[in-house]
C-alpha cells in the first residue's frame, strides 16, 4: 500500500516539474519543436529499450493482445498534442498559470463523457466544477493588476492543452488495456513522436543542436515526462486503486506552482496559493464518494 502511494506521488510530481524545465530550455534559446521533439524522441527510445529488456515479462503477462498497435499509436497523437499545446502555453504565460489552465481537464473530461457516453455528472462532480472555475481566477492572480494582461494566445493554448489532455485520458482508459503497460506506453509515445515530427521536422538530429544543452533538456523531459510517470502509475495504481490514485495525482499542481516560484522566481502570493488549494479540493472532491467502494483496479 505504502509503495503504491509513493509510486503514484512520484509520477504526479514528475509531471509537475515539467513546466519549469521547459521554461529553462526556452531560456537557453531552444524553440517549441526542439523541446517537444527531443522529449518524444528520447522518451520513445527509453521506453522501447525497457520493452526490449523486459520482453520475456511482457510476453508472459500480455502474450497476445487483440488491440492493433496502430490504434495505440493513433491514440498517442493526443498526448503529442498535449505537449505541443501545453509547452506553447508555457512559452507565452507564467508556468504557474499554465499548470492551472491544464487542470481544467477536470470539467472538460466530465463534459466529454456527457457528450460521448451520455454519462451524467454526479452532484459532487458538479460541485467540483462550481469550485474550479472561480478558484482558477484566484489562483491565476487575475485580480492582481499586474496579472490582468496575460497573453490571450497563451490562455487559449492552455485551454486547448486541457482539452487534449482530457481526450488523452479518455482514450488511454478505454483503449489497449490488453497490452502490457510498458508496451502500451511505448506505442503511444511513438505515435506522439511521429505527430510532433510531422509538425516540427527533427532538424535537431542533423544540425548539431544536440551538441549543446538540448541533449540535456531532452533527456530530462523524456525521463520526467514520458518514462517515470507511466511506469509509476502502471505499478502504483493496481496497488492502491484508481480512486486514491486520482486524488494523489493532484499533487502535480502544487509541485508545478512551487517549482515555478522557487526556480523561476514567479510571484505566487497567499491569494494564489489559496486558489491552488481550492482547485486541489475540487479535483479531489468527485473521488471522495468512491473511496469506500470496491475498486476493480485494486489488487487483493
Amino acid at each position: 500500500m505504502v509503495k503504491g502511494i509513493l509510486l503514484v506521488l512520484l509520477g504526479a510530481c514528475s509531471f509537475g516539474i515539467l513546466s519549469t524545465f521547459v521554461k529553462l530550455a526556452y531560456a537557453d534559446g531552444y524553440h517549441l519543436g526542439d523541446v517537444t521533439g527531443t522529449q518524444a524522441f528520447f522518451g520513445a527510445l527509453m521506453l522501447w529499450a525497457l520493452c526490449f529488456f523486459s520482453r520475456k515479462k511482457i510476453r508472459k503477462k500480455a502474450p497476445a493482445p487483440h488491440t492493433h498497435w496502430a490504434w495505440l499509436m493513433l491514440a498517442g497523437c493526443s498526448t503529442g498534442l498535449v505537449s505541443v499545446l501545453y509547452y506553447q502555453c508555457v512559452k507565452l504565460i507564467p508556468a504557474s498559470m499554465a499548470i492551472i489552465l491544464l487542470m481544467q481537464f477536470v470539467w472538460i473530461s466530465m463534459l466529454l463523457e456527457l457528450l460521448i457516453f451520455k454519462k451524467r455528472p454526479t452532484l459532487l462532480q458538479l460541485l467540483a466544477v462550481v469550485l474550479l472555475i472561480p478558484s482558477t481566477l484566484l489562483a491565476s492572480g487575475y485580480f492582481q493588476s499586474e496579472q490582468n494582461e496575460l497573453n490571450p494566445q497563451g490562455l487559449l493554448y492552455g485551454l486547448l492543452a486541457a482539452f487534449t489532455y482530457a481526450l488523452f485520458l479518455l482514450l488511454n482508459g478505454r483503449l489497449g488495456n490488453d497490452h502490457h503497460p510498458l508496451r502500451k506506453s511505448a506505442l503511444m509515445i511513438s505515435g506522439a513522436c511521429l505527430l510532433i515530427f510531422i509538425l516540427f521536422p527533427p532538424f535537431f538530429l542533423i544540425n548539431g543542436t544536440l551538441g549543446g544543452s538540448l541533449l540535456k533538456w531532452g533527456l530530462v523531459l523524456a525521463a520526467f515526462g514520458t518514462v517515470i510517470p507511466p511506469l509509476c502509475f502502471a505499478s502504483g495504481i493496481p496497488k492502491i486503486g484508481l480512486t486514491l490514485s486520482a486524488i494523489l495525482s493532484a499533487a502535480e499542481l502544487p509541485v508545478a506552482v512551487l517549482m515555478s516560484s522557487l526556480v523561476l522566481l514567479e510571484p505566487v502570493g497567499l491569494d494564489r496559493w489559496t486558489g491552488v488549494c481550492i482547485i486541489l479540493f475540487a479535483v479531489i472532491l468527485p473521488n471522495l464518494e468512491n473511496l469506500k467502494k470496491p475498486n476493480i483496479f485494486k489488487q487483493t
